[in-house]
């Protein structure tokens, strides 16, 4: 009892004393334990616990007259119970039914039946409906997390909603495990998202789950290409819900990604993750990315709103445009797609991205969109595409087992970029694996957590595939959209 009150947040200062000397009273032999016989002889006499439950003193049911919407039977009889008006009686603590006339016929006494239903109790799916799995992050975007959570809570039974700062999806997922078609929704940023499907890989689950999002804080690549939105603006979590059951089913791949340093002694920032979901970048992005990770570390204060935070980034994007700190980064590294080497010395790029999703940097579209011409034969997936001709037809796609490499100017660019006056960065390859060298530190990120990298070299290669949910396209509305 005190584990479910602590659960759900209540305060059980007063509780807490209560039920310790009920449980005290129980213990006749003050063991420090309680014995069947006490718990049973204490519910009779020292504490009502009968009366707690619902039940008579004597053990007798609690008759009510009911009308059944479904199919129901006596449970004496064992007939089914017929009438346009109440059909029969049903008991209030138990639910046992029985026909009027069945009543007096010695039915099995409430205290037990009442064990025999709760023993009975578990999780049922109703037919064409999916069970729903709630993690939250209370500590994405601000407050909003903490909102989410005691919301959901009320509205949805507390079993299906889990705080991820009391021990991380590992309770969910197993308490679920044993379900089929169950769908999970993520309350939190890319981060939380991709904690969730690391846990799940770790599970490992007969059958995994899909995942949906509902964004929280700034950013939100992942949940925007799968057209969750880039944030949370407060609508009816009833709405999420129903969006939530009318998703479709689609697969994203997941890169491994391996950080091999070219002196172990060498110090350096620990590497934020093992595995890509939404991007790899190093240069003038990753830059910006890490000025602002260590400011936030210092005075997170500064920190606690959305237009707080995209006043500090663009502060830093402006002092990255003065100083110009990843100027001809290109020559600091080499890049392999298969095997096959990447010139870019005839570009004069700050920095280069790793593309598994549409989105990057909270919207923007390096790759751009593309229309692929009639009669273009698919690619198979081992295949590296390095023809810029060829390039401009390739589209992404998230679970086609390839990677689109990018290259980057600088932050002008990538402005233009964000704000549409350019259409995307320079397209450089297409491929299934690759593999970095550096030769002098410098700073990289991984799905937006950035890190100073000494020389080393990196390797890139598909993991798996994750079962993710998309939300429906919303329907254009307007004049010139009437059909």
């Amino acid at each position: 009892m005190m584990r479910a009150a602590d659960y759900l947040g209540w305060d059980v200062t007063e509780l807490r004393p209560v039920l310790k000397d009920m449980m005290t009273a129980i213990d006749v032999d003050d063991s420090g334990t309680v014995t069947l016989e006490e718990w049973v002889k204490g519910g009779m006499n020292n504490v009502p616990l009968l009366v707690l439950l619902g039940l008579k003193r004597d053990g007798q049911h609690i008759w009510s007259m009911k009308h059944f919407n479904k199919p129901t039977y006596c449970s004496v009889c064992q007939s089914m119970l017929l009438g346009l008006g109440k059909q029969g009686l049903c008991c209030n603590c138990c639910k046992y039914t029985v026909h009027s006339q069945c009543a007096n016929k010695n039915p099995e006494a409430c205290a037990r039946t009442f064990v025999k239903s709760k023993k009975e109790i578990g999780i049922v799916p109703i037919p064409d409906t999916h069970p729903l799995l709630v993690f939250v992050n209370p500590k994405s975007g601000g407050k909003q997390g903490e909102r989410v959570l005691r919301k959901f809570q009320y509205l949805l039974n507390p079993r299906q909603v889990y705080n991820l700062s009391n021990g991380g999806p590992a309770p969910g997922l197993h308490f679920f495990r044993n379900l089929h078609q169950y769908r999970i929704l993520a309350c939190g940023g890319d981060g939380t998202v991709g904690w969730l499907l690391d846990a799940i890989d770790k599970e490992d689950l007969q059958v995994r789950p899909p995942v949906a999002v509902l964004p929280l804080g700034t950013g939100n690549d992942l949940a925007r290409c799968l057209r969750w939105g880039g944030g949370y603006e407060g609508t009816g979590l009833t709405e999420i819900l129903k969006e939530v059951e009318a998703s479709e089913l689609v697969l994203m791949d997941r890169w491994r990604v391996q950080v091999i340093p070219d002196d172990p002694t060498e110090a350096g920032d620990p590497v934020p993750y093992e595995i890509i979901n939404n991007y790899f970048s190093i240069g003038v992005d990753a830059s910006i990315a890490h000025r602002f990770h260590s400011m936030r570390e210092k005075h997170p204060q500064r920190f606690n709103s959305r237009m707080k935070n995209k006043l500090w980034y663009f502060e830093f994007a402006t002092s990255e445009t003065i100083s110009s700190s990843c100027k001809n980064v290109k020559d600091s590294f080499t890049i392999e797609c298969c095997g096959r080497p990447l010139d870019l010395s005839s570009m004069s790029l700050e920095g280069i991205a790793v593309l598994n999703i549409p989105s990057m940097h909270g919207g923007s579209n390096l790759w751009g969109e593309s229309k692929k011409p009639e009669g273009v034969p698919n690619v198979e997936s081992s295949e590296v595409i390095t023809d810029p001709e060829q390039l401009k037809t390739i589209s992404q796609d998230i679970s086609d087992k390839r990677l689109e490499v990018v290259g980057l100017e600088g932050v002008i660019e990538m402005g233009q970029i964000y704000t549409g006056l350019k259409s995307a960065g320079h397209r450089l390859a297409q491929t299934s694996q690759i593999t970095i060298r550096t030769i002098k530190p410098l700073p990289m990120q991984i799905d937006g957590e950035p890190w100073m990298q000494p020389p080393c070299t990196i390797h890139i290669s598909h993991k798996n595939q994750a079962n993710m949910l998309m939300a429906a396209a919303t329907k254009p509305s307007g004049f010139f959209h009437l059909k």
